[in-house]
């Protein structure tokens, strides 16, 4: 917990600050095999993002308003172990990078009840206006990287 927020934490290991949000896995999250298709984890990641833009007071829903919009251009994620059915987690999201078009998100993804490592991740996003030609990061944006605790 920092400051007294529970959404925000510092790791002990790197003292980094990360948002963090609660979610539980769903049946249809899961495959065949009866684990989190792998590629539900990148909805997780979206989830995250998408509650720390919230906490932070400029929901993605504002930022389409104002003419933004954030699409993905690259992802990678490092899976260490599995998701099952009704697997309640915390993930772990902080703004990483910030370029003059572009952004990421770094991710993590921890089981709750056994504190385990579930995967890393990231989603790089490059600004473009409503007519998918790539601006500059909007200043509401660009001035939340340089807020987020350190």
């Amino acid at each position: 917990m920092l400051d007294g927020d529970e959404r925000y934490v510092r790791d002990t290991s790197d003292g980094k600050v990360w948002h963090c949000c609660r979610h539980r896995t769903l049946y249809a999250d899961t495959d065949r095999s009866q684990v989190v298709y792998h590629a539900n984890y990148l909805r997780y990641f979206e989830f995250g993002r998408a509650s720390l833009m919230r906490d932070a007071a400029y929901p993605y829903r504002e930022i389409e308003e104002n003419g933004y919009v954030y699409p993905v251009i690259e992802i990678g994620v490092t899976y260490y172990s599995p998701l099952y059915y009704d697997d309640a987690i915390y993930i772990y999201t902080r703004p990483s990078q910030l370029e003059r078009v572009r952004l990421r998100f770094d991710y993590v993804i921890t089981h709750e009840q056994t504190g385990e490592i579930v995967c890393h991740g990231f989603t790089r996003h490059c600004a473009i206006n409503t007519s998918g030609i790539p601006v500059q990061v909007d200043e509401k944006t660009a001035h939340l990287w340089s807020i987020f605790p350190k």
